[in-house]
């Protein structure tokens, strides 16, 4: 494995992100003086705050899986994450809508969820749904321990035993195809491949080995912080900071200083200089290099389809709704053509809608509700719209709408509070293309081809994020933080 040459004493973190803050628990466990500089005045990168008059929003992930990977960077300086957060098992993890009118409950129990899918799908398809969690299982133990969990970096390092075990499950096949396999209801054909928009890519397009976040999802547990999501970070920082870590909070990073080779420290707005022994960047990467770095050619980069999320303060609330509720369209294959081939909006949208004050109610105004909808849109190279001309309002409303025709009636009449975010507020916050879901998860753009955690040309200049290995989503950015403090450590 490449490593950080030369002295790594003096570590400057850019970005209190989730990627950021587990490596500085991980660098400060390993005895090395960190500063983490922030542009904002709280921790946390994607996974913010947002107060309106009284309600409290998440403005980044809303789904949390694995807490297990939020325990090790705690574990590493000796801390316990029950003493910094207090989580809530979500029971159901999701509620599916169909357009035919049928619901299904996605239990993480796999007994409730065999009994679930046969109520509604029949047995034969809950015997598909037991044999798709063997095999997922399988899947996820088998990546996560000699794929995701370490630092890649060359094609050669993939090179092994548990490839061809990984080739031998059909990891490297289509995803549908697989899913295929073991469903055969559109409805658990549907729950159990979404997931791949989170990697980028529509189910017919991405690979099999995938399936593992569908795994995450629905079998290993979906959890909800108190507070919130935001409370993730506070906690990590929390941690970082009682072991040592210094914080640098409304700083901004407008440079790497570099000499010889090497990145020397950080230069602030204000003038300020930081000196450094390794510089860890966890912006955006190709922001990052395109901002804070040397200039250099940028790699040409597919990227994930984006997503307008509503933040919505309600007087409404629901008795049929769980925290996680995922509204599916009635067309398929049309929708990711739409959003990703064609680089237009949904005809026929599929929604997430999340609703906190479901399972933790201070999160609003007492006898009020918030809303977290996410609709999936193209990213800003894929479909160029101007998001700031009205479209933003438009689209907004036609959501509404779209919610009121699927059963949340007055939904729009309930509003008492309302923030817009567009895929031009995603590339304003300094997120590429207008994505937060980063570079797709092509082949091409996976594992050890996907941009290195080490730069090849500044020996000690390292990324975290969900733009480098090992990817996007929440379990992955704080593995990612684990394998950038490698580099420096090992």
């Amino acid at each position: 494995m490449r490593t950080v040459t030369g002295p790594t004493d003096r570590v400057v973190i850019v970005g209190a992100g989730l990627g950021g803050l587990a490596c500085a628990l991980h660098l400060a466990a390993a005895g090395r003086q960190v500063t983490v500089v922030e542009r904002e005045s709280v921790p946390g990168g994607r996974a913010g705050k947002l107060s309106m008059q009284g309600y409290e929003f998440d403005t980044g992930p809303t789904v949390l899986t694995m807490p297990e990977l939020i325990e090790e960077p705690l574990a590493a300086v000796g801390e316990k994450l029950s003493d910094w957060l207090e989580l809530t098992p979500l029971d159901p993890a999701y509620r599916a809508y169909y357009p035919d009118g049928s619901t299904l409950d996605v239990r993480t129990d796999t007994v409730r969820m065999a009994a679930e899918i046969a109520r509604v799908c029949g047995a034969r398809e809950a015997d598909g749904y037991l044999r798709f969690v063997d095999f997922a299982r399988q899947l996820w133990k088998l990546e996560r321990d000699h794929f995701i969990d370490r630092n890649l970096d060359t094609p050669v390092d993939l090179v092994n035993l548990n490839l061809l075990k990984l080739l031998g499950l059909g990891g490297f096949r289509r995803l549908q195809p697989k899913i295929n396999q073991y469903f055969r209801d559109p409805r658990t054909q549907r729950i159990f491949s979404f997931q791949a928009m989170y990697a980028g890519l529509a189910p017919h397009d991405a690979l099999a080995i995938y399936a593992v976040i569908a795994y995450l999802d629905s079998v290993a547990g979906v959890y909800f912080p108190k507070g919130g999501m935001h409370a993730v970070p506070r906690a990590l920082a929390g941690a970082a900071e009682k072991h040592g870590v210094t914080f640098r909070y409304d700083t901004t990073v407008i440079e790497v200083e570099t000499a010889n080779g090497r990145a020397t420290g950080v230069l602030t707005a204000d003038g300020e200089r930081i000196p450094a022994d390794v510089v860890v960047l966890n912006p955006d990467l190709p922001i990052a290099k395109r901002d804070l770095l040397p200039p250099a050619r940028p790699r040409k980069l597919k990227y994930s389809p984006s997503c307008v999320v509503l933040h919505i303060g309600s007087k409404q609330g629901y008795t049929k709704t769980a925290h996680h509720n995922i509204h599916f369209g009635s067309t398929w294959h049309r929708t990711f053509d739409e959003i990703i081939d064609r680089g237009q909006l949904m005809s026929d949208p599929s929604l997430l809608v999340t609703n906190p004050t479901h399972t933790d109610p201070s999160l609003a105004p007492a006898g009020r509700h918030s809303y977290y909808v996410l609709a999936p849109t193209p990213n800003l190279f894929a479909g160029p719209m101007d998001w700031r001309g009205g479209l933003a309002e438009r689209y907004a409303a036609s959501l509404v709408r779209t919610l009121e025709q699927r059963g949340y009636i007055g939904f729009g009449e309930g509003i008492e509070v309302q923030r817009i975010i567009t895929p031009a507020d995603w590339e304003e916050q300094g997120m590429a293309a207008g994505t937060p879901f980063a570079a797709a998860h092509t082949f091409a753009q996976t594992g050890p081809f996907r941009p290195s955690n080490l730069h090849p040309g500044l020996d000690n200049v390292v990324f975290t994020g969900s733009g480098t290995q090992p990817g996007v989503g929440v379990p992955m950015v704080l593995i990612s933080g684990k394998l950038a403090a490698a580099r420096v450590t090992s």
